[in-house]
C-alpha cells in the first residue's frame, strides 16, 4: 500500500464526512428557516418565568469595542432583536441601555442580573446584587436607546451596534419583587443564505470525496491487479487467494483472515447495531474477566515463563469472537452472515482469528513490553481504531456526547456508503480496512501478552494473513513424453 494511496483515501473520507456534515447543516438551517419563524419573521425562544426580590432583573450582552480576528460578528451584530416581557403583578417596564449608565441608574440598589440560562430543564442563573436604594422609575430617565412600558406585554425591538449594552425589565414604579414572563426573538437575514451556502459547499465536499475515493479505489483495484499477475517482486504484496503467502519476513504467529462476502445487503448493515447487541453483552463480560486473567498470567509468565495454556485458549477465544463481531458490524462490514455465539474456531465462518501458542515467554519482557515498548504501536492503532464514542465533560460540569473514531470507522463508513450507491463493497477498500484490523489485533496480542515477537511496522493488507498457509490448486500434470520407437529394418533378399 503506497503513502500516497493511503493519503488520497483518508482525505477523500475526511472530505466526505465534511461534506455531509456541510449538506446536514444547510439542510437543517432551510427547515428552520421554512418551519420555525413566527409569522413577523423571528426565530423566538419559549416564554420562560424569570424572578427577582430587587427592584429590576438585568442582562448583559458585550459587542466587543476591541475584538480579536475571530470576533467579527460581534464588531458588525446583525439582524434584530425583539424582547417581550410581562410582570405578574403591576406595570411592566422594558429598557435596554448602555451598561455604564444602567450600572449609575442603579448604582446602591438591590437586583438580580440573569448570567445563564440552562435549558432541558430551563434554569436561569442569577448574580445577585445588594442595596437599599430604591431608584426613580425607570420611565422618566432619558438613557434607554429603546424601551416600553404599560401594563400588559411589553415589547422592543433593537439593531445591535458595537459596545457593551444591558437589558432591563422591571416595574414601572421601580418597587421591588419582580416576577416576569420573558421571550427573545432575533430575525437577521442570514437563515436562509447560510443554508444555501452550506449546502452547496456540502454537495461540492461530497463530490470532492467521492472522486478521492473512487480514484483511490481503482488505483488500489490496479494494484491488486497487477499483483495478481506479478510473478515475484514488490509489487507482489498480496498474493492471489489461491496462492500460498510467501513473505521474506517470517509471519506473524497472530492471523487474521476474513473473506468479503460476494452480495451484500444494501441496508442491512443500518440495523446491524441493535443486531450485535446480545454479542456486545456477553462480551462485556467476557473482557471483565480476560483483565484479571491477563495480570494473573503476567506473574505466571514472571515465575515460569509460560503462559497457563487454559487462559490462553480462554483469551485468544474472547479475541476470535470480538473479531467476528466487529468483521460483522463497523470495523469491516464485510459480511451479512450472523456470528456464533462462540469461542471456538468455525472454518464456516468468513472471518477467523488465532494465535500460536508459544511454549516459552521472556520473564523479565513481561514487565515492560505491554506499556513502555508497546507505545509507538498504540500511537498507531489510536490512528486506526480510535477512541470509539463518550462522554466528554465540559464548562459547567456539562456532559455531552463526543466522537472519538478512528480511520477505520470514516473508511467503513465510506464503504457503507458506496455499497448503498452501488451494491457493491470495493475489493480494494476492503484489503485496506483489513490491513488495519490486522495490525490492531496484532498489537492487542503483543499487548495481551500471548507473544513475545514484536508487532511489525507493516501494512498486510488483504483478506488473507501473510501467515495463514492457504492451499495451492494442484499444479497441471505433465503428459508423458511418448516412446521413442526403433523402427525395425528388415532385409530383402
Amino acid at each position: 500500500m503506497r503513502v500516497g494511496r493511503f493519503l488520497l483515501v483518508t482525505t477523500g473520507v475526511l472530505t466526505l464526512v465534511a461534506g455531509l456534515g456541510g449538506a446536514g447543516a444547510g439542510a437543517g438551517l432551510l427547515w428552520a428557516n421554512a418551519t420555525q419563524r413566527d409569522a413577523t419573521g423571528y426565530f423566538t425562544t419559549s416564554t420562560e418565568t424569570f424572578e427577582s426580590g430587587g427592584s429590576a432583573l438585568t442582562s448583559t450582552v458585550d459587542f466587543a469595542m476591541n475584538p480579536g480576528p475571530s470576533d467579527w460578528l460581534s464588531i458588525n451584530p446583525l439582524g434584530t432583536v425583539r424582547v417581550r416581557a410581562d410582570l405578574a403583578s403591576g406595570d411592566t417596564f422594558v429598557g435596554i441601555g448602555a451598561t455604564t449608565s444602567v450600572q449609575r441608574y442603579l448604582s446602591g440598589v438591590a437586583y438580580d442580573r440573569v448570567t445563564d440560562v440552562k435549558v432541558l430543564p430551563f434554569r436561569a442563573v442569577y448574580q445577585s446584587v445588594s442595596g437599599q436604594r430604591v431608584p426613580a422609575s425607570p420611565v422618566t430617565e432619558a438613557f434607554w436607546v429603546t424601551s416600553a412600558s404599560g401594563s400588559g406585554v411589553q415589547q422592543v425591538t433593537w439593531r445591535p451596534t458595537s459596545g457593551k449594552w444591558t437589558l432591563v425589565v422591571m416595574r414601572a414604579d421601580a418597587a421591588p419583587g419582580v416576577v416576569a414572563r420573558v421571550s427573545v426573538g432575533t430575525n437577521t437575514g442570514l437563515v436562509a443564505p447560510l443554508g444555501i451556502g452550506l449546502g452547496v459547499v456540502g454537495v461540492l465536499l461530497l463530490l470532492a470525496g467521492a472522486a478521492m475515493l473512487a480514484m483511490a479505489v481503482r488505483g488500489l483495484d490496479r494494484d491488486r491487479r497487477r499483483v495478481a499477475t506479478a510473478p515475484s517482486g514488490e509489487d507482489a504484496h498480496e498474493p492471489p487467494t489461491t496462492e500460498v503467502a510467501v513473505s521474506s519476513r517470517p509471519a506473524y504467529p497472530a492471523r487474521t483472515d476474513g473473506r468479503l462476502d460476494a452480495s451484500l445487503s444494501r441496508w442491512r448493515w443500518i440495523v446491524k447495531p441493535l443486531l450485535i447487541v446480545p454479542h456486545l453483552i456477553i462480551l462485556f463480560f467476557l473482557w471483565l474477566a480476560v483483565m484479571p486473567l491477563t495480570v494473573f498470567s503476567g506473574f505466571a509468565i514472571l515465575f515460569t515463563g509460560r503462559y497457563p495454556h487454559s487462559i490462553f485458549n480462554f483469551t485468544v477465544g474472547v479475541m476470535r469472537w470480538s473479531w467476528r463481531v466487529a468483521f460483522y458490524s463497523f470495523s469491516a462490514l464485510a459480511t451479512d452472515q450472523y456470528p456464533p455465539f462462540s469461542l471456538e474456531p468455525d472454518d464456516s465462518y468468513p472471518a477467523s482469528f488465532a494465535v500460536d501458542y508459544p511454549q516459552r515467554l521472556s520473564r523479565p519482557l513481561v514487565l515492560v513490553k505491554w506499556w513502555l515498548l508497546a507505545i509507538p504501536q498504540y500511537l498507531i492503532v489510536g490512528i486506526f481504531a480510535g477512541g470509539g464514542i463518550g462522554l466528554t465533560r465540559g464548562h459547567a460540569n456539562d456532559w455531552t456526547i463526543a466522537s472519538r473514531g478512528g480511520v477505520i470507522g470514516l473508511l467503513v463508513f465510506a464503504a457503507a456508503l458506496i455499497l448503498i450507491i452501488t451494491g457493491r463493497y470495493p475489493r480494494a477498500l476492503f484489503d485496506f480496512v483489513m490491513g488495519m484490523n490486522r495490525w490492531c489485533l496484532r498489537v492487542l496480542t503483543y499487548a495481551l501478552l500471548l507473544r513475545d515477537e514484536y508487532p511489525p511496522f507493516t501494512f498486510d493488507a488483504g483478506g488473507t494473513d501473510p501467515g495463514s498457509t492457504v492451499v495451492a490448486p494442484p499444479a497441471p500434470a505433465t503428459p508423458p513424453e511418448p516412446e521413442r520407437t526403433t523402427p525395425q529394418v528388415t532385409n530383402v533378399q
